[in-house]
């Protein structure tokens, strides 16, 4: 049985090094696939693409440096292991690397073919356990979605990183309209459904890189990471034109709609996710209630 070959995603500035890490894993029986970009956003943008099994991360790039390199990739990607790389043998940066979540340290001066591969292969294997083992507690069974617990966790670790980096995210908070009526006059099966074409549309609507959650019943957010480019308007605008495409072609009894709220995080060091949560919740519950008084008047 043959296996398919690592795709190892190389983040490295420097000429000498990258052509040695690659040299080491020019394996002849085609272990491995290397590609390498030279800074962080042609990484970041590189992993938006997916198909990548293990990222090999010099710290210090040309536009990022330090753990925040390591913090960057790991909230734009926690899927996939990282291994880190840097030129100083530094016991407190290893140990503050691997406490952050990369998968291993490595000193390029102290590197040989083994070291390398035998890293690369025990951070591929650690890391799908540990996503084993951590999916058990924060996935939604029902839509595959980070549960309340996972999108908390993750959604609470990228606004740590936010307030280093000076970056800013919206978190955008649904509702799906009318859900009780699905249950009650179609079956709670059918409201199941409704469920998961509303984590699907999620799914197509958003990045890789935000953050998706059922956060129980029919209720949703996500958190859009580095979005200052895409008015929190404009998100919403996407979510709810989704949902009418979806409405507009579908064969299902019911119909879909969804009220929405939005909370917008700059960097302030004092506010939490709960305290963005509470905010887009209020909102998306304002929208609900004159939905509501228009039906009624």
């Amino acid at each position: 049985m043959t296996t398919r070959p690592l795709h190892v995603l190389l983040i490295d500035p420097e000429d000498h090094s990258a052509e040695r890490v690659a040299g080491f894993l020019e394996d002849p029986d085609g272990g491995f696939v290397v590609e390498r970009v030279t800074g962080l956003s042609a990484g970041l943008e590189r992993l938006a693409h997916g198909e990548v099994d293990v990222i090999l991360l010099d710290l210090d790039l040309p536009d990022s440096d330090g753990l925040v390199s390591f913090e960057r990739v790991s909230a734009f990607a926690p899927e996939v292991p990282a291994v880190v790389l840097t030129q100083v043998d530094d016991e407190g940066l290893a140990l503050e690397s691997v406490q952050g979540g990369a998968q291993d340290f490595l000193v390029k001066g102290d590197l040989t073919q083994s070291v390398l591969t035998r890293s690369i292969r025990y951070a591929v294997e650690r890391h799908r356990l540990m996503s084993a083992l951590r999916s058990l507690s924060l996935i939604d069974d029902l839509t595959g979605l980070y549960n309340r617990r996972g999108f908390s966790d993750l959604g609470e670790q990228y606004l740590k990183l936010a307030r280093r980096t000076g970056r800013s995210a919206t978190l955008i908070y649904l509702d799906v309209d009318r859900f009780k009526t699905i249950n009650d006059t179609l079956g709670h099966h059918m409201g199941d459904r409704a469920l998961l074409r509303i984590a699907d549309i999620l799914r197509q609507t958003f990045r890789r890189s935000d953050i998706i959650g059922r956060l129980g019943g029919d209720e949703f957010a996500v958190l859009a990471p580095e979005s200052s480019g895409d008015p929190p308007e404009l998100l919403v605008h996407r979510v709810k034109g989704a949902v009418r495409e979806f409405d507009s072609a579908s064969p299902e009894p019911y119909r879909l709609s969804v009220s929405v709220g939005v909370a917008r995080f700059d960097g302030d060091a004092l506010v939490r996710l709960d305290d963005l949560l509470a905010e887009a919740d209020a909102a998306m519950y304002e929208e609900k209630r004159a939905k509501r008084r228009v039906v009624s008047g």
